[in-house]
Formats: C-alpha cells, structure tokens, sequence
C-alpha cells in the first residue's frame, strides 16, 4: 500500500470494523479473538522493536569497537571534573561498576547516567598505580541538557598528536570526490600550514560548504586540490565533515586505541543491560521534555534521521548498527505510551476493558482517536520545524 505521506506505517488487521470478512474466516478475524490475544498481538510489535536492538547491540560488542582509551587528556576549567579529584592521565575503568574499555562507550555511558539524578562514580586507574572512586555531581535542581552534559562535565581524551597524513578515505565523501588519496601528506589549506591532523581537523569542522585551498604532498610531488567540507549537525552545532581519517602507525595504535569487544554469552547480559538502559533513558528524556526540564530540540524529526542514517552507513558498519539500535528503541518507547493511535493507546483500552468487563464504547475510542491523531500530528509538525532549523542553521 503507498500512503499520500509516507511516514508510519502499521498492519492491517483481518477486522470486522475495518471491513468485510469472508464467513469462513471470522474466527480468525482480529475483532473475535480473546481480550489476552489482542494485547500480545498489539504488544508484538513495540517488543520487536526492543528485540532488535538487543541485537544490534549484541552484534556491536561481539565484532568489536575501535576507540581511544578512555584516558583523561585534559580538564576544563569551565567543568565540573576539574575539582572533582579527576587527574590528567586518570584511566576510566567503570561507570556505576559497568565496565568501559573505550572513549566513546565511557563518555556516552556517563552522560546517560547522569542524565536523571545528575550524580555518577568513575572507576579510575592513576597514572602512578592504584585505583580510586571520584564521584562526578551536577546540581539535581539544574541538570543541564541532554546535549550539553558532556561539554558541562569538562573531560577531554588523551589523543596522540599525528601528522596530517591521510588514512582511509570514504567513497563518495568530499575528500574522495577532491581527490585525496592514502598517504597524502596535507601541507596547508588556503595557505596555512597545517601543522597537526589535530589543526586540520579544526579547520575542516570550522569550514561547512566552504570550498577550502588545499596543498598535499603525494609520493614527493606537490599536488593542489580543492575540497569542500560537507555540512552536519553536531550536538546542535553546524560542522564540516570530508570523510577521511588519519594514518595511524602501529606504536601509536597500541598506546592509544584498543578494541572493546565481548564474547559471544558475555555480550548476552551486556547487550540487554544497553538495551534497558537505553529504553529508560528515552522514557526519562521524554518525561523531562513534558516537564519542561529539557528542551524539544532533541526531538529529531524525519529529516534528522534521514541524515543521520546516511552519515552513520558511510563511516561505517558499527555506527550504522548503532543507529539502527537507538531509533528502534525509540520507536519502541513511543509505541508504547499511551496515545491513542500508537500501540500504547490499544493496550490502554484493552487495560480498561480487563478491569471493567466490557469493551471502551466506540463513541468514546472515536474520540480519543480523532485526539491522538492531533497530537502526532503536532508532534511530527514540530519535528519537522526543529529539523528545518538544523539545516538552516
């Protein structure tokens, strides 16, 4: 079926109030089942979604991560780790006794904890031997946004300082359509040198749809290009991005990466704990959102996740899966409150029906209905509004 607006979507259920049914399959029709069978049909559907993503997650920690240690590079000054007793060199083991192996699983793990009571406890190694617990606190009254707590905590990673060699290039991104190769040594771009893939990674992210001069030495000839960085949407701040990552030699690669990655029955229990974790934290952002406590800027519309799928499928098959993990609990969470139209609405109803014997009267689902659907409607016009101001900046 092709719908004038193609958001959603549901199954048609073989239904007497929907329309005709041959005799011979009226028992089978939706409408003539038990009370029970109708929640656990209307319930399949937001469980697929967390079935799911326990999956991806799983597949995620048993091929493995790449990431950087999560060493502590530096403290800001402007957050609240400089005085929690946190050191440069400080080595993040566990966050609430859940174990992290790399950057961005400790950064993201941290964020979500926090994100509800505002208090969190690393487990750190320091740089002399030894562990301790540092507890990180925001003030509970005024926890800061969603997107703005990792900046607000103030911990940055040990990163090894390389030279602007080009490593992998992604097919199709603006550094492959400007002609940039592997081993490309970057000298400058619209005449500064570049003295760090640090400094180059500045001046691209800094740089959105601005074609830039580039100078690169390739198998000891100078070569000039032009390459534009490709406009995103970072933390609610526009970045460029070209695609490419840079040429990490072995020794490096072992003092500062490693692979987070789990067997196959160990990655079990982890994978349902991200699973929950996630699922609860989507349910506490809402309610925050509904409270006023968090702004509806971190609604993403159809737009959004349009973007953000593309992005992820070109950087790779882990951050694609990743995506895919997120939206499907996501989706599972809506589907599940109780807003006439979604899932969560049905099985309200069937509640009602369990605990006063018959069924809500037509009159009155009517109703609820017409309500839900001005609801969502709102909701995706507001998604799409938000979406369009990302884009425009």
């Amino acid at each position: 079926m092709i719908a004038g607006i193609p958001l959603g979507g549901y199954v048609k259920m073989l239904d007497e109030n929907e329309g005709s049914v041959d005799e011979a399959e009226k028992d089978q029709a939706f409408n003539n089942k038990p009370l029970f069978s109708k929640f656990l049909i209307v319930l399949a559907g937001p469980v697929f979604n967390f079935i799911f993503a326990f999956f991806a997650f799983w597949a995620i920690l048993t091929i493995g991560e790449d990431g950087l240690k999560p060493v502590i590079g530096e403290l800001e000054k402007t957050g609240i780790a400089i005085h929690s007793g946190l050191e440069v060199g400080d080595e993040i083991v566990a966050i609430n006794d859940r174990p992290v192996a790399i950057w961005r699983v400790a950064i993201g793990l941290m964020a979500s904890e926090m994100m509800d009571s505002g208090v969190v406890e690393l487990s750190v190694i320091k740089p002399g031997g030894g562990t301790d617990l540092i507890p990180l606190q925001f003030d509970a009254n005024r926890l800061p946004e969603p997107s703005d707590i990792v900046k607000q905590i103030g911990i940055l990673p040990r990163v090894p300082t390389l030279k602007p060699i080009v490593g992998k290039v992604i097919n199709g991104e603006p550094g492959d359509l400007a002609g940039l190769k592997q081993g490309d040594l970057i000298l400058s771009a619209n005449g500064a040198v570049v003295e760090s893939w640090r400094h180059w990674v500045d001046l691209t992210r800094s740089s959105p749809n601005v074609a830039m001069s580039i100078l690169v030495l390739r198998e000891g000839e100078r070569v000039a290009l032009t390459v534009t960085p490709k406009k995103i949407i970072d933390n609610e701040v526009a970045i460029g991005r070209i695609g490419i990552s840079p040429l990490v030699d072995k020794d490096v690669s072992q003092s500062f990466y490693t692979t987070y990655k789990l067997s196959g029955f160990s990655a079990i229990s982890e994978a349902a704990t991200q699973t929950i974790s996630y699922s609860v934290l989507t349910v506490k952002l809402i309610g925050r959102m509904l409270i006023g406590e968090a702004s509806v800027q971190n609604l993403s519309g159809p737009i959004s996740l349009a973007q953000y799928a593309g992005q992820t499928a070109t950087i790779g098959l882990i951050p694609f899966l990743k995506f895919l993990a997120f939206v499907s609990v996501s989706l599972g969470v809506m589907n599940l409150l109780p807003i006439p139209m979604l899932d969560g609405g049905h099985l309200f109803f069937y509640v009602i029906e369990a605990i006063k014997g018959k069924p809500v009267s037509d009159r009155t689902q009517g109703m609820c209905m017409r309500v839900g659907m001005f609801v969502l409607l709102c909701m995706m016009v507001l998604a799409v509004f938000i979406d369009i101001g990302r884009i425009i900046g």
